[in-house]
């Protein structure tokens, strides 16, 4: 599951905050969108995302967790 690959990734211990949003998603699995996304609107929101600070901790904190993940050869 997606949630387990996140959890992997940017939580080193149990979290009550992903159980939640796993459990959430057990119990009322999300909607497909009624309509994909235009090449356009996905560009539009990459851009806004890529245009948000980011905070001084999430950098090490990624870099950690990114040599951390055990690499499959």
């Amino acid at each position: 599951m997606i949630l387990e690959c996140i959890r992997r990734v940017f939580a080193s211990s149990p979290s009550a905050h992903l159980d939640g949003i796993g459990e959430a998603l057990l119990k009322d699995p999300p909607n497909e969108p009624v309509r994909p996304m235009s090449d356009q609107e996905l560009a539009r929101a990459i851009r806004e995302f890529r245009a948000l600070p980011v905070s001084g901790r999430t950098i090490p904190k990624l870099s950690r967790r990114f040599v951390e993940i055990p690499r499959e050869d």
